[in-house]
């Protein structure tokens, strides 16, 4: 997705976002979750209480600063153990998401269809009407909610990020190609229809405000996109509610038994995607902008049970279950402009395996 807006966004101020942290010595391991009351507030472990590698922290913080990093987390068991910022990036200043945030577009699809007001399994058309693509009509009926989740709308991913009409063109049939395209944007107009709200009301209501993601906004692109833009710590708070597979500190969010559709494979033909989410440890994977099937796993270097938001120039939310870990990473592209996965991922969780291996 383009990213290209007014300098003024990147640093608007989000309350509860402060870099000052309260030291934690209680090394109970059970899940904690930042308050919700606006403060700055959140617990922390350090290296040494987790029994890590002191020496390998130098040497990760030289490389996130080398490849352009802005802002880098780990938290354990919802406990902070690194909060590094860069570049002049700080607590309160604002990023984009670019791709990585699909998720929350997945996540809040889900949410709608909890509460009745969707069927996944229904055609997109059932929603927001038919027109909304320049695919012959029968083909277009074809194209349901499940399809632009996983993406299989069949339509033409050459055409870049517009999702006007005009720009959605058929190449074949919804469910026999995988294709990352923009299109899942109409997800969001999906909800808004349904739900008689604007998509970004729905969305901080059933969202953003139960994970206390305070602040941040959705920016609309002239390609017809939104792009959600946040502090490093939001970010950090949606990936401890997707480590805890959609509930926030006993309250559920989104149901278990959809948000372990979000992070299995969720069709035939790319192994290594769900709902919007990236899968790693699968026997082979597409990528975007690409027809050709690789084998392997997108991460060779990074844990086989990790899921990923992955976006545009290298923002990432990757979320460990076994190891009960999110790291979050915000900033400008590693190296090349990227659409999602980059050789900077599978260097830098050698650099994060250091920590404790």
């Amino acid at each position: 997705m383009k990213n290209h807006f007014p300098l003024l966004l990147l640093s608007f101020f989000i309350f509860g976002c402060s870099s000052d942290k309260n030291s934690n010595s209680n090394t109970d391991d059970s899940m904690y979750f930042p308050p919700n009351d606006g403060s700055a507030t959140w617990e922390t472990k350090s290296i040494s209480d987790l029994g890590w590698n002191a020496n390998a922290v130098q040497p990760l913080l030289d490389y996130l600063q080398l490849k352009n990093t802005k802002s880098f987390m780990i938290l354990v068991n919802g406990r902070i153990v690194m909060e590094n910022y860069f570049n002049g990036h700080s607590a309160t200043t604002a990023w984009y998401w670019a791709s990585a945030g699909k998720t929350l577009t997945a996540t809040v699809t889900g949410i709608a269809e909890q509460e009745g007001f969707i069927d996944t399994n229904n055609k997109v058309s059932n929603y927001i009407g038919t027109g909304w693509t320049s695919a012959p009509l029968a083909k277009e009926n074809l194209i349901t909610c499940k399809h632009l989740l996983t993406m299989t709308s069949g339509l033409d991913d050459a055409l870049g990020d517009d999702v006007s009409p005009a720009n959605l063109q058929y190449v074949s049939d919804a469910g026999t190609r995988w294709a990352y395209h923009n299109v899942y944007v109409k997800l969001q107009d999906v909800v808004a229809q349904v739900t008689g709200q604007s998509w970004t009301n729905y969305f901080n209501t059933k969202l953003r405000d139960k994970l206390g993601m305070t602040g941040g906004l959705w920016v609309n692109g002239t390609d017809g996109t939104r792009t959600y833009w946040s502090t490093t710590r939001n970010m950090a708070r949606f990936g401890l509610m997707a480590l805890n597979k959609g509930k926030w500190n006993g309250t559920t969010v989104i149901n278990e038994s959809y948000f372990n559709l979000e992070t299995t494979t969720s069709q035939a033909i790319n192994q290594s995607y769900g709902y919007l989410w990236w899968l790693n440890g699968k026997s082979s994977y597409h990528l975007p902008q690409s027809q050709f099937q690789f084998n392997g796993n997108i991460i060779p270097s990074g844990p086989s049970d990790m899921y990923a938001a992955l976006g545009k120039n290298d923002q990432k939310i990757y979320v460990i279950p076994s190891k009960k870990m999110v790291v979050i990473r915000m900033g400008e592209a590693a190296d090349t402009v990227n659409m999602a996965l980059s050789d900077f991922d599978n260097v830098l969780w050698q650099k994060i395996n250091a920590l404790y291996q």
